[in-house]
């Protein structure tokens, strides 16, 4: 079986990254210098310097790429509450997408920009 335990996002910028997902997540990053780990269960959410990248690498992993490639996505416990936070006085702006929507497959969700242009979502399962 494959298992997806870890998800990392390639960033020009990972002190405006860092600060932007502290907030979101209000959750406190470990790691190294051009590299986070934020602790979401049950895998892990990070963010990777394209500068340190290319050390190891030698390429540039975002050469003719424009941002917002991916998606994703958190379970939180309560979506209304967190658009509720998020739309509240942040230290980083939030670029919202999709206000709290029940989505015909059961979600509730925000959909929302992170400061790359990836698109976050928050979501609620609400039932079956």
């Amino acid at each position: 079986m494959t298992r997806l335990i870890y998800s990392c996002v390639l960033t020009r910028n990972i002190e405006r990254m860092e600060k932007f997902y502290r907030a979101v997540l209000q959750l406190e990053p470990h790691g190294r210098v051009g590299y986070s780990e934020f602790p979401t269960e049950p895998g892990i959410f990070s963010l990777w310097s394209v500068d340190q990248y290319k050390q190891i690498t030698a390429t540039d992993p975002l050469q003719g790429v424009n941002g917002g490639s991916v998606m994703l996505e958190f379970q939180v416990a309560d979506v209304d509450a967190e658009y509720a936070r998020l739309r509240g006085p942040m230290d980083v702006p939030i670029e919202f997408v999709l206000e709290p929507t029940t989505l015909e497959w059961g979600n509730r969700s925000i959909y929302f920009r992170d400061p790359d242009g990836n698109l976050v979502n928050f979501f609620t399962p609400v039932g079956s």
